[in-house]
């Protein structure tokens, strides 16, 4: 009996150390495949400013009341937008909390923008303007911990982490009164890092910028071939952070940009518009140019370009009219924007509506000269430009854009109201045809992705005109986008909107909160309350206040 009961001993003391060994060899293992996070570091700069341009201040000048709806809130299309927006938050705070977005049929946490949260970030001041108080607090108290000096990949994508994150964290710091001061503390954590993707040798930033230490201590300058909207849609981020916190530095960044695309703007092959590519590295000579290698070169108010448009006004409204050069800009793009893309599509019932296309001029190289196509090819991200033309229309005293914005936003309206799910797909070419009675239309690209560009168009034409049809018309794209894309875990992107019951594709990036859900709320809410003569909004809609007088 001894004898059997020390064997017993022995065999639990060998189980235990084996269970010890397994153990320290998964612990050994996991910190093997787990190294230690890099983080960046200030390097010391290469390219130093040698002297800064000041940010503009003083009273504002007196600008044109942009609103004149005054219908008041419809309380119950309220109800109905704020429970869509609560869904698709509790997807993400049950199953995504801390990642950047959630997928809305699995429930599974997933990264696309550097791992921070983007999400998180980009709703916040939705959920303030909501009224979700709550939530919003709960999101500032994990908004605290993001660590932004280390990333889940090695490049950090400039227009996309200022549009999203560092316009997320400033909006929501403004709309919430200035009284949670971890915004801004976040803000400028973040806006230095990013500020040193500007030091280059023409100040142009590095648009991915590659910010380990190993790679940022050396010298580096911006790419040969540059997104135009990358490079361009950066200043009113910069400027309003600029304003809170009185650093002239980062209104000098985005200003550099400004006055180099202005010095070029009526040198273009489209004089007065900008290439979607760019070649800002100032190798070949100072300044910008169309990258050395292009034999064509496309002008287009929608992807890769369309935002860069759309600051022109806003940075304006923001700097309070101190500074013609964004409405010298902004005018002489539009005027071959409206005369050279702006086409009006065969549609049942001759619709006097507008579709924005493209303008591609390419070189013959046989006669060497260039010749000009337009392609009636529309995109829903071309949709913001109604709301841009007409805001642009009121605050400059153009009624005739504003018109024009009028027929490009029922041009859009048309788009969701010709489909199946009555929802726009990402991109068609509205060709001329024979008939006016069946009009037909090539969707390229089926899918939708819970883009905002129609309804933020729809939601400016209704602040601007306080014309009830918008909201109808708004009211319409609300339901069938809730009804085709609402999943258990949020809402996701469908993979084509031609079919009655299209599938669910997983996705739903961080602007459906931000910008989609937002758009739709503003248009049925009480118009004084967010006011466009209050507030300027950021390509990702975010808010920003106005100087006042």
């Amino acid at each position: 009996m001894p004898g059997r009961n020390r064997r017993v001993r022995l065999l639990a003391i060998a189980a235990c150390i084996i269970t010890i060994f397994f153990l320290y060899e998964r612990n050994t293992s996991s910190s093997y495949l787990s190294p230690i996070p890099v983080h960046w570091s200030k390097q010391p700069e290469r390219w130093p400013v040698t002297s800064t341009i000041q940010l503009p201040t003083g009273t504002p000048v007196p600008i044109p009341r942009i609103q004149s709806a005054k219908r008041g809130a419809d309380v119950n299309r309220l109800r109905a937008i704020k429970d869509a927006a609560k869904h698709a938050w509790k997807g993400y705070r049950d199953f995504g909390w801390g990642f950047d977005e959630v997928a809305p049929v699995s429930g599974v946490g997933k990264n696309s923008f550097n791992g921070w949260g983007a999400t998180l970030v980009d709703s916040l001041d939705t959920l303030w303007i909501m009224g979700l108080k709550d939530e919003f607090e709960d999101a500032v108290n994990q908004t605290s911990y993001i660590d932004f000096t280390t990333s889940s990949r090695n490049d950090i994508p400039m227009f996309e982490v200022t549009i999203r994150y560092l316009g997320g964290l400033v909006a929501a710091y403004d709309v919430s009164g200035q009284k949670y001061r971890v915004l801004l503390d976040k803000a400028v954590e973040l806006a230095e890092i990013l500020y040193s993707a500007f030091d280059t040798p023409n100040r142009m930033p590095e648009t991915y910028y590659y910010w380990k230490p190993t790679f940022a201590s050396n010298g580096h300058r911006a790419s040969t071939r540059v997104v135009l909207a990358e490079l361009g849609t950066l200043s009113l981020e910069f400027t309003r952070l600029a304003q809170i916190t009185k650093e002239p530095k980062y209104y000098d960044a985005v200003a550099r940009i400004t006055d180099a695309l202005e010095e070029w703007q009526n040198k273009t092959r489209l004089p007065g518009m900008w290439p979607i590519s760019v070649d800002a590295s100032g190798c070949a000579k100072p300044g910008l140019r169309a990258p050395g290698t292009t034999s064509a070169q496309t002008f287009t108010m929608g992807g890769q370009s369309d935002s860069v448009y759309e600051y022109l006004p806003k940075e304006y409204l923001l700097l309070g009219g101190h500074l013609d050069q964004y409405k010298t800009m902004y005018l002489n793009s539009m005027k071959p924007t409206i005369e050279k893309l702006m086409f009006r599509p065969m549609t049942p019932g001759d619709l006097d509506i507008l579709i924005s296309g493209e303008v591609t001029i390419q070189n013959n190289y046989t006669t060497g000269e260039w010749y000009e196509t337009h392609t009636p090819k529309a995109e829903h991200l071309t949709c913001f430009i109604g709301g841009m033309l007409a805001m642009g229309g009121k605050i400059f005293s153009l009624p005739e854009h504003v018109e024009i914005g009028r027929k490009l936003t029922d041009g859009c309206i048309w788009s969701y109201n010709s489909t199946t799910t009555g929802i726009m797909p990402e991109s068609f070419f509205a060709t001329p045809c024979n008939s006016t009675t069946e009009c037909q239309w090539n969707e390229t690209d089926k899918k939708y992705i819970l883009r905002p560009e129609a309804i933020e168009s729809v939601f400016y034409m209704y602040r601007i005109t306080g014309e009830q049809h918008w909201r109808d018309a708004g009211w319409e794209m609300f339901k069938a986008v809730e009804a085709h894309t609402r999943a258990e875990f949020g809402h996701s992107a469908i993979d084509d909107i031609s079919k009655a019951h299209p599938e669910h594709v997983n996705g739903m990036e961080s602007f459906w909160i931000a910008e989609t859900l937002k758009y739709f709320y503003l248009l049925f809410d009480e118009e004084d309350k967010w006011s466009l003569d209050d507030w300027v909004l950021n390509t990702e809609a975010h808010f920003f206040r106005r100087p006042k007088s």
